[in-house]
């Protein structure tokens, strides 16, 4: 990431990612943004920033692909998501 313009609203989403309200939303929410924010560009920040405001059950779901995810989040980042990879308990 370096477009400076966009730090803060990364702290912000770094703070949501983090502040779920649950462990287990913590960890993807949060795990994810550790993972893969240094590649974002704006696109992928806005993605991420929409993915925020959806109901952790359903985003938990969708990551755990016990759900479909909406056509809106489907793609490379929501593959990602998908892996799990990112969750280091």
């Amino acid at each position: 990431m370096s477009d400076p313009d966009l730090s803060p609203r990364l702290a912000r989403a770094k703070f949501r990612a983090w502040h779920r309200g649950t462990r287990e939303a913590d960890y993807i929410f949060g795990g994810f943004f550790d993972h893969h924010h240094a590649s974002w560009d704006e696109p992928a920040l806005i993605w991420f920033e929409a993915l925020l405001d959806e109901d952790d059950v359903d985003v938990m779901a969708w990551a755990l692909r016990s759900q479909t995810a909406p056509e809106r989040f489907v793609g490379p980042q929501m593959l990602a998501l998908q892996k799990l990879d990112y969750v280091t308990i």
